[in-house]
């Protein structure tokens, strides 16, 4: 059976980061695109950053049973994982990585057989550098993502496995042994 890769952790650990590194090591990964409610930013494509919804299209998808997960976060904002990009990436006989909040990670984690969850953690300090650097949220909604982030700190063990983002490298090639080990131990790894 092909693994589902999890990745998820805080905002601001670096999944993206890391998931991108990844994803240039080794071949046969995909990404899945998520579905959200939150504004487009002006660098981002629909279809290929996230398929942005509306409130309405979010929730007459829920309606139909069209999501694998969905979370609300912050200021009441929705992401999710549409069934539909999992089935697009099996069918492209490619292997599928989720990048999702801590509860969506959890609820793939019990419902799909074959998941791999990977904690990505980072310091909190380091964790709000990289919001504030980044700069696409108000300090509100800053504030609110670091507290949300130490609590959910607290909840790495309930994952397969953690990656600690203190080195981007060195962070990179953990996460790269981690997926390799598991496609190998599927079969699903050129040269298996």
């Amino acid at each position: 059976m092909r693994p589902v890769f999890v990745v998820t952790g805080p905002s601001g650990a670096g999944k993206g980061t890391l998931i991108k590194g990844l994803v240039e090591r080794v071949p046969g990964l995909e990404v899945a695109v998520s579905a959200t409610t939150r504004p487009q930013r002006p660098s981002e494509a629909d279809g290929h950053d996230y398929w942005f919804l509306s409130d309405e299209e979010f929730t007459r998808r829920i309606d139909g049973g069209e999501f694998l997960e969905w979370v609300p976060y912050v200021s009441g904002r929705r992401y999710g994982t549409l069934r539909s990009e999992i089935d697009r990436i099996a069918a492209d006989d490619q292997v599928c990585v989720l990048e999702l909040e801590l509860e969506g990670a959890l609820k793939v984690q019990e419902e799909v057989p074959g998941s791999v969850t990977i904690f990505i953690a980072a310091d909190v300090d380091e964790l709000e550098r990289r919001l504030r650097e980044r700069a696409t949220e108000s300090t509100g909604e800053i504030d609110e993502r670091i507290a949300l982030a130490r609590q959910q700190l607290e909840r790495a063990h309930e994952f397969r496995y953690m990656v600690r983002n203190d080195d981007i490298e060195r962070a990179t090639a953990a996460l790269t042994a981690v997926v390799e080990c598991e496609l190998v131990r599927a079969g699903t790894m050129a040269g298996s």
